[in-house]
């Protein structure tokens, strides 16, 4: 049995999907907040065994767990303390439902010493992990090319890409990281602790991002560098909590110090093609913009 957790996320609820075409519906089970989401409903008609389970709640957990030999903890969608005991949470909770491997969806970067907090958050859980007893495999994904299209929403239709100073990021897309998970659970044990950065194949700066926007609309887009603190007052002057400001802002120090730069071809091997490109991505977003 198979637990997936977050089943009714964006990442989460692609992973299970591609894991259905590997695996039977009956060894699959998804731990999800609200089992009457549509998403999780949808799972339930094909077999899915669903039940509730909340990374606050450590009792419930040992529920939407039992009888798992896997269990993968799709991490939660914060930062700092409270991500870290959530995570730690539904560890304890894979450990005591006696599953021999689990499974979380790290970021390449992770360390305790990582300019952004996520990797931060990522580098505690992988030590929880390490501390648990139980084999684990941490997916060090490669950074989300949704991401890069959100910090793009207001150059759409300006053509003016004004960003902190950045460096080179291997931008990765949701399908991708999700069909190599769903064939790395099935294939239990081949990676044993952090994998390998799971990446695009092409590291870019939003310098590239802008000429290859260029390309594909016949429009002009610029980037402009935006000055730290005044991107973060803008933010803030949005409504942006001056916390949240902070961690995007840590996005950009730690683009700047290399720290997801790295082009791996173990997530190449992994689906046995090339990974979707960022201009492919960036095409889509751009599609009669």
């Amino acid at each position: 049995m198979i637990i997936v957790t977050g089943a009714t996320g964006k990442l989460g609820r692609q992973i299970v999907e591609r894991l259905l075409t590997r695996v039977p519906a009956e060894r699959v089970g998804v731990s999800v907040r609200d089992p009457e989401k549509a998403q999780a409903k949808a799972f339930a008609e094909q077999g899915v065994r669903v039940r509730e389970g909340s990374f606050t709640d450590v009792a419930g957990l040992a529920h939407a767990f039992e009888g798992a030999t896997q269990v993968l903890i799709v991490s939660v969608d914060k930062m700092g303390d409270e991500c870290v005991k959530q995570h730690r949470a539904a560890i304890e909770g894979a450990v005591a439902a006696g599953a021999r491997r689990i499974l979380y969806t790290s970021q390449m970067g992770s360390g305790p010493a990582s300019h952004f907090q996520a990797c931060r958050d990522h580098a505690a859980t992988e030590e929880a992990l390490r501390d648990c007893g139980v084999p684990f495999t941490s997916l060090r994904n490669g950074f989300y090319a949704a991401s890069a299209m959100h910090f793009l929403d207001h150059a759409v239709e300006s053509g003016r890409i004004v960003l902190p100073a950045d460096g080179p990021v291997a931008w990765t897309a949701h399908a991708d990281l999700a069909e190599a998970t769903a064939a790395i659970l099935a294939d239990e044990g081949c990676f044993d602790g952090p994998t390998p950065p799971l990446t695009g194949s092409q590291a870019l700066t939003f310098d590239d991002i802008a000429a290859l926007a260029t390309e594909i609309t016949g429009r002009a887009f610029t980037r402009t560098t935006a000055p730290d603190e005044q991107f973060r007052e803008q933010l803030v002057g949005q409504g942006v909590p001056a916390e949240t400001a902070d961690q995007l802002l840590g996005i950009f120090a730690a683009g700047r110090a290399d720290e997801f730069a790295d082009v791996d071809p173990t997530l190449a091997s992994l689906l046995g093609r090339e990974p979707v490109s960022l201009a492919t991505v960036l095409r889509e977003r751009l599609s009669g913009a």
